[in-house]
Order: structure tokens, then sequence, then C-alpha cells
């Protein structure tokens, strides 16, 4: 007897001598068994031995994936035999799938993350569900009923690698984990399934109004963990950590929230200050000095490297992937700025302009802040030079706010004003920036303003 379904042949043997098949490569197997069933799946031949599909033993004769290759593979889909696939995204996330046919439906059965399920565990849970399969069972549906379920930490591992696609850089995809691992660490064992809207809170009262943004991120973040969960079958009803309609009802707004903004200097201040800075050597001063006068953020400047920098028409070109609005930005550089950089190029080590200790790294996110702390300046932080940026071209200058805004890497207008608006004004804000620059040059030595310090 024999049938076919799809590409894959079955046949039922009653056999009690020498059974001998080949199978599409050419090779032949010789075999003596009373009752067999021969399954026949390219490039690979399995056995199963008794009555049943899938309930003994089996010998595949394809070649099975290795520890190494699990690890070192590139994008792409991989069989180990008997419909046990690792799936490897371009982002280089690497996930199980089981793949089965039931009903007439293709289906396929997530197994969890390589990163978390080494090889010989996929093996053993694919070997599960092909026993369930073979007593008439959905393998998926009896995952459910038997509490397969994964806990949110298992979840939060399989969502972070599905989605890191859509991530900037890398220090994103760390917070999204860092985040879930040290806020919601008392839900990483809960099962999915069991995560009510009493346990969302725990996890969230505790910092909701101390560190009201960091709080607003992690809610957000186990609501799409869950809204995963259920959307895989491993989970019912609403989501406990959904705000509108729901923990509105629970929690203070976050509108309502002290908002943590950044200590920032008079923009008064800012000229003396750069004074006392100029006398410091280290590349971590070279570094804050340039971040004041180009207004970037801090990773902005401790990430820039050499093949950004255009000396001919003085412009650092930020890539899209290095910026938060996820846009390329252009910055034109002020006289000064250009003399930071050409002095630093004379250490120049490597593709990063301020290159940490360790070899092809940049420096530490902290060293500009540690510049303050040893200058014992107080009231005041990196990224709070933006602002006083923001409040001296608004005060002094008389400069457009669009025009400010564009060089601080806002977005400004809805899309609709966005899809116009095509030219970022680069020579407008090259006036602005060496307007700012000349503004935060030291005054002549005994008009040096005071500036705020520890006593």
């Amino acid at each position: 007897m024999a049938e076919r379904e799809s590409a894959e042949l079955l046949i039922f043997v009653v056999h009690d001598g020498p059974l001998r098949f080949r199978d599409i490569e050419q090779k032949w197997a010789f075999l003596s068994l009373l009752f067999t069933t021969v399954y026949f799946s390219p490039p690979e031949v399995v056995l199963f031995l008794g009555t049943g599909l899938g309930t003994g033993w089996r010998t595949d004769l394809a070649s099975k994936l290795t520890a190494r290759k699990v690890e070192t593979a590139k994008p792409g889909k991989y069989s180990d035999g008997g419909n046990l696939y690792l799936i490897v995204s371009e982002t280089g996330a690497r996930k199980w799938v089981l793949r089965f046919t039931w009903r007439g439906r293709a289906k396929e059965m997530g197994l969890g993350s390589a990163a978390s399920v080494p090889l010989a565990d996929a093996r053993e849970k694919a070997a599960g569900a092909r026993r369930k399969i073979a007593q008439g069972l959905n393998p998926i549906d009896e995952r459910k009923r038997d509490g397969g379920i994964p806990t949110f930490g298992e979840m939060a591992d399989d969502v972070r690698e599905t989605i890191s696609a859509g991530f900037r850089n890398e220090k994103h995809k760390a917070q999204w984990k860092s985040t879930l691992d040290t806020y919601a660490a008392p839900l990483r064992a809960k099962p999915v399934d069991t995560i009510t809207t009493d346990d969302v809170l725990a996890v969230l009262k505790p910092f909701w109004v101390t560190k009201a943004e960091t709080a607003s991120r992690v809610r957000g973040r186990i609501e799409k963990v869950l809204d995963a969960a259920k959307a895989k079958g491993f989970r019912e009803g609403e989501n406990p950590a959904r705000w509108r309609g729901h923990l509105d009802h629970l929690l203070p707004k976050p509108s309502k929230l002290a908002r943590g903004h950044h200590a920032a200097m008079p923009y008064e201040d800012v000229a003396g200050f750069v004074a006392e800075l100029r006398k410091r050597e280290a590349h971590a001063a070279l570094a804050l000095e340039l971040c004041i006068l180009t207004a970037a953020r801090s990773g902005e400047i401790l990430g820039m490297r050499w093949r950004e920098i255009d000396f001919d028409k003085k412009i650092w070109t930020v890539p899209a992937e290095r910026m938060k609005a996820g846009r390329e930005h252009r910055v034109p550089l002020s006289l000064r700025a250009v003399a930071i950089l050409r002095k630093l190029e004379t250490f120049r080590a490597g593709d990063f302009v301020f290159t940490g200790q360790a070899r092809n790294k940049p420096l530490s996110n902290m060293a500009m802040e540690m510049v303050l702390r040893r200058m014992k300046i107080e009231h005041a932080t990196v990224h709070g030079f933006r602002s006083s940026f923001r409040d001296w071209a608004g005060n002094v200058s008389n400069f457009p706010r669009e025009i400010t805004e564009t060089a601080l890497a806002h977005v400004i207008g809805d899309k609709a004003e966005q899809a116009y608006r095509r030219s970022d004004a680069l020579e407008k804000r090259r006036k602005l920036m060496e307007a700012w620059a000349s503004y935060c040059e030291p005054k002549k030595p005994g008009n040096v303003i005071q500036i705020a310090s520890r006593k």
C-alpha cells in the first residue's frame, strides 16, 4: 500500500525477510524487520519502528546539525532532520521550528530561541511533538493543555530576537533586554498565561513615579511580550499591561509625573566653563567641548567615526542608525570644532575619533560625565548643554526656531509637513553653529565668568 502527500512518499511494508530500499541519493540500505514504516522525506530517509508513526527508534541518513553549526550558521534555513529546522534571520537571531501537516494544512511549531534552547533540547522537544502527531494529537494544542507554556523570560527573549531588526543599534538591543531583566525580573519565571494585573503593578509601582520614563518603557515592553504570547496562543483575554482603559485607571498618568529633565548650565556660564575645560588635556575633555559646540547627544559624539567627517566641506554626517530619530543628520562644523578634530587626527588610532582603552572601542559612556565630576560641576549634565544651546538660540540669537530644532536633530511638524520639508537648511545652520561657537569662546583673562562648583 502506498500513498503520496505533498512531496513525501509514505510506504507501509509487512515483511518477514530482508527488506531492501534505495533513497534518492542511490544509497542502499538493508534491514530485516517484522513490521516497518519507511518514511521518505528528501534529502533524508527516516525509519520508524513499531505500529505507529514516530513511536519508536528512528535513524536519519541526512547530515545533522552540530552545536558549532548552530552558533555560526549564516542567515537561512537549516534542517536537522525530522522536519526540525534552525531559522537564522538577517539580524542573526536564531530559533527552532518544527514543521508538520495537520488536517491538510502546514503548521509550524516554535521550539524556542537557539540562544536559550540548545540543539539537544530542541531535538528532544521535536521528538516529543512527533510522538503527539503519531497519536493523532496536535502538539501545539497539547502543549497548551499539558502546561507547556513558555515563561515570560523565554517569551521576552523570543520577542526581542524577532524584533531586533528594527533596533537602531546594539545599544538599543541591550537596553531592551536589560530593562526587562532588571525591572521585570519577578515575571521572568512565571508562565505567560498566569501573569495578572497585580503582577504587572507589583513590577511597575516601585519606580513608576521616581523613574517615569523608564517605567513607561518597561510597561510598553511587558505589553508587547504578552501581546506576542496571545498571538501565539499562549494567553487569552485582555493584556494586563495595557495602558488605555486599564492601567491608566490604576497608575498616575505619565504626563503628571515629574519628568527627569537633564540639569543644564545657564548659557551665560558656558564660555567660562569652556575656558576651564581647555586646561585639561584628556580626550574626554575635547569630546565634551565638541559635544557642546555641535549641540550633539553624548552617544553621537562618542560613537563618531573618522569616515563621518568631511574636512573639506566642514560637515559631520551622522548615519541614521546612530540617530535617535533614525534619520541621517548633517552637522556643520564651526572653525573651533574643525580645530579640535584636526588635533585629534594626530592621535588617530582606529575607526573611532574618541578611542577608548580597549582596542578599536570608543570612550566610555561615562567619560564626559566624569570630566564634569572632576571639575566639581554641579547642577549640570552633558545632555543639559543641548538645553543651554537652545536657550541661547531663543534668547540671544535671531535664528528661527525651526533652524534651532533642526540643529538639535529634532523632528519638526507632522508627517505631511516633513514630506514637504526637503532641505535640512545646512548653510543656515552653519551660521547658527558658528555664532554659538563664537559665544562659547572664552573671554579674555580677567573677564572669565565664574561657574558653579561644589564647595
